[in-house]
């Protein structure tokens, strides 16, 4: 079986980001980035369209490699380790691109297993265990032999979790979950969650600016301001909506209300 949450070794936080700069070529993206995300926490990476957050989470994941700056999972440095280091890492975390990213030819089974096959030594009947687990996990059960384009756009958002989920990561990434969502299909979408981090314990990071999703099930955040390339604040957002210092923060936190 992969490697669960509870018996990983605890060595420092998930993520930590320590004076992380992320540029391309002489374009400066986002400076001086310091924070870290606690386990058990729902972080959400927010900001203003264009203000790196996807950027922030290819870093966080290795697609992309800091102009300066240290990223370390789990007290151990990500960006300094080599390769094989880097590859221990990585099959600790789970990751849900914006689109999906399903494998439109294959079934939703078939999508699961995948990284089950590729990365275990578990037997067929073993992975098919595992999928319907997952898939149920989110709702999925009984659509293991549908293909992507036969189910709807939110439960394919579900079926890139329980792909994400396949290996039982400790760290469970998600960009833009809700994006293209009508409100009842996002609201789900933000149960589930919750549920699975409440009954998984994992800690889950999430790139969005959907304010309903944002105040429905962060515990923590950082807001990148695009002004000043860098951290702008970082805590629950509904207590930085109501009580940050800064006014580009509680702009984007109180969009649509009058702020003083």
């Amino acid at each position: 079986m992969p490697p669960s949450p509870a018996t990983a070794t605890e060595s420092g936080p998930p993520i930590e980001v320590r004076n992380l700069t992320m540029a391309y070529g002489n374009y400066v993206v986002m400076r001086e980035l310091n924070f870290a995300i606690q386990r058990g926490e729902i972080f959400i990476i927010m900001g203003g369209s264009g203000c790196g957050k996807s950027t922030l989470l290819r870093h966080l994941i290795g697609l992309e490699e800091p102009a300066q700056g240290e990223i370390f999972h789990h007290g151990e440095s990500f960006t300094c380790a080599d390769q094989q280091g880097r590859n221990a890492l990585l099959r600790r975390l789970g990751v849900m691109y914006q689109a999906g990213a399903l494998w439109s030819s294959m079934t939703l089974a078939e999508n699961v297993a995948m990284p089950l096959e590729q990365y275990t030594d578990l037997s067929p009947s073993q992975i098919r265990s595992n999928v319907a687990c997952k898939l149920a996990l989110v709702g999925l059960s009984g659509f293991e032999d549908f293909y992507p384009y036969q189910i709807s756009g939110g439960m394919n958002k579900r079926a890139g979790i329980a792909r994400a989920m396949a290996l039982d990561p400790e760290v469970l990434f998600l960009d833009e979950p809700s994006a293209g969502l009508d409100p009842v299909s996002a609201a789900r979408l933000d149960e589930l969650i919750l549920e699975l981090r409440n009954q998984l314990k994992t800690t889950v990071v999430i790139v969005t600016h959907e304010l309903a999703s944002i105040f429905a099930i962060a515990t923590n955040s950082v807001f990148l301001d695009s002004e000043t390339k860098t951290l702008g604040a970082m805590g629950n957002p509904a207590e930085l909506r109501d009580g940050s210092p800064d006014p580009n923060v509680r702009k984007f936190l109180n969009r649509g209300k009058t702020t003083v």
